[in-house]
């Protein structure tokens, strides 16, 4: 039986959880405080997930870059892939906190967007 600890970050608990898995299959799960431990444990089992965040080149702007991030969660076995996109891309400017950047970033269904306002120079 293989045992995984994790540490739940999706409040500030900060709970320290128990993952039992034999065979593939997760056999217990224990040390979690609320529902939202145990989907965040099982879901880091199964099929972890990222938010993503980076910058991309920027043409044009006040700034040479623009931080963007995924809209939502993204399947961290996807991070290099989406990392390599990411690197490839060069905005115009302006762009508003919100903008979608790239749109079904590596396949997963997810948006990249700005996290900040770029101006036109």
């Amino acid at each position: 039986m293989e045992i995984k600890e994790i540490t739940c970050t999706v409040c500030p608990l900060g709970c320290k959880i128990k993952v039992e898995i034999e065979g593939g299959v997760i056999k217990n799960i224990s040390g979690y405080s609320c529902t939202r431990g145990l989907k965040y444990a099982t879901d880091e089992v199964t099929l972890p997930k990222r938010t993503i965040t980076s910058s991309v080149r920027a043409k044009n702007g006040q700034l040479p870059l623009l931080s963007v991030r995924t809209k939502e969660a993204v399947p961290k076995s996807k991070t290099e892939e989406i990392m390599l996109e990411l690197s490839k891309i060069e905005v115009k400017a302006p762009f508003k906190i919100g903008d979608v950047v790239v749109s079904n970033i590596a396949g997963t269904g997810v948006d990249v967007v700005a996290t900040r306002n770029l101006y036109e120079k």
